[in-house]
């Protein structure tokens, strides 16, 4: 098999699916040849000033006449119309900008589990479950980042509490969705940001460059679940993860639709599912913790992580199998683990890691 194909598994289908990417061997020279022999070029490409540039080329310019209003064009794009919030300005789309900044009646089109205590999707995205434990079958530490670097340097206290737990990577292509939902209801015990670089989410460039996703500019969202009318699973961490010409990452939670949106501050309460922040165009990342022994995967997504009938450029590219299944925004991802089930709610020290 080609170890350029990167495939993956349709949820909503269960079909493998191949991936076609967008500048695919601009993506090899960078992260091999200028990675190695022009090092200083390298970083230059992937910092931030020339991330914001390339997103301004790319994404701000007019679409041509021809293309405005056309659906087939937007259909190419992945786009379903019928889910999307009509633009303000009642001419549909102009710039690619608007096409990936969509907001989409999400109520309706993706639709989520009443059950309170189950742990739902952030996004639109292809997604790799796994664990921080060496011992696990899926281990992911160490492959797409470091774990003492991703929540940052000084924050010895929470890499205590998500020591050997679990873990999602949500990879979001350039077509998809760009708004994260909060994936469980709780109180915002932490936020913060870490600076960093602007490395493409293309699993080319993260097989090359090996744990981006400690490396790249990020904000850290930490939940405490075990509150009054939260889900219940203890602390969970919510990683976001800028990338080449993702120029920002916008806080602006909002209870009902997208109006109203405020920032995430510390105190916050979050509910489940719905619109946390924006991505501004291009591909991303999005990285769940979550304490160990708290929540079980939904057993889908672990048997596809696993499957060894998929090319995946992660599986190639660590000789581990990984492959991902793409996944819907507000989708149960897990469930309370039977330990969680048995604790008084919030009322261990154990289970909280603290």
């Amino acid at each position: 098999m080609s170890p350029c194909l990167h495939q993956y598994i349709e949820r909503s289908s269960g079909r493998i699916r191949d991936e076609r990417f967008v500048g695919d061997p601009w993506i090899r020279l960078l992260y091999s040849e200028l990675r190695e022999n022009a090092p200083a070029l390298f970083r230059a490409l992937t910092s931030a000033r020339m991330s914001q540039l390339l997103a301004q080329l790319n994404y701000d310019a007019p679409l041509a006449r021809r293309l405005l209003g056309n659906r087939n064009f937007l259909k190419t794009c992945g786009v379903d119309e019928s889910e999307c919030v009509p633009q303000s300005s009642g001419r549909g789309f102009r710039t690619w900008r608007e096409i990936f900044e969509r907001k989409i009646h999400y109520e309706r089109c993706r639709p989520m589990s009443e059950n309170p205590s189950l742990v739902v999707s952030p996004c639109d995205a292809r997604v790799l479950v796994g664990s921080l434990s060496d011992s696990s079958a899926v281990f992911i530490k160490n492959k797409f980042f470091l774990y003492e670097e991703l929540l940052g340097p000084s924050r010895s206290d929470w890499l205590r509490v998500f020591r050997q737990g679990e873990c999602a990577l949500f990879r979001l292509t350039p077509d998809k969705y760009h708004y994260n939902h909060a994936p469980v209801s709780g109180r915002v015990a932490d936020h913060y940001v870490i600076d960093g670089a602007h490395h493409s989410c293309n699993p080319q460039a993260v097989v090359a460059l090996a744990t981006p996703y400690s490396k790249n500019r990020r904000v850290v969202t930490i939940l405490d679940t075990d509150f009054p009318d939260g889900t219940g699973v203890g602390f969970v961490a919510m990683i976001e993860v800028v990338a080449l010409m993702i120029g920002d990452i916008v806080q602006c939670y909002s209870e009902c639709g997208y109006g109203a949106p405020r920032p995430v501050t510390t105190d916050l309460f979050l509910r489940r599912g719905c619109p946390k922040s924006l991505f501004r165009p291009g591909s991303s990342t999005v990285v769940l913790l979550f304490q160990k022994g708290r929540v079980r995967f939904s057993e889908d997504l672990l048997a596809n992580a696993q499957r060894v009938d998929v090319q995946s450029r992660f599986s190639n590219g660590f000789s581990q199998t990984l492959v991902e299944t793409d996944v819907r925004v507000r989708e149960t991802i897990a469930h309370p683990s039977e330990f969680t089930l048995r604790q008084p709610h919030g009322n261990s020290t154990i289970e909280r890691g603290v």
